[in-house]
């Protein structure tokens, strides 16, 4: 897997996923604490497969599926 092309596709899913789930948190009425802190662990841990998912995606489309190589 390419791992540095896997950080930055994370970096961007995590930040959207949780930020649609944020706000959407805050204008429901479930907008105590808890709740919000509940909306960010499950953006973070729904970012890992969509991460994954588009890792492999873009790996496949550029032919750079094995990953970073030195």
């Amino acid at each position: 897997m390419n791992w540095p092309l896997f950080s930055v596709i994370y970096s961007i899913a995590a930040t959207v996923i949780t930020g649609v789930l944020m706000i959407t948190a805050l204008l429901s009425p479930f907008n105590q604490i808890p709740h919000i802190q509940m909306a960010v662990a499950v953006g973070i841990l729904i970012s890992i497969p969509v991460g994954l998912f588009f890792t492999k995606k873009v790996g496949s489309i550029t032919g750079n599926e094995e990953g970073y190589k030195v």
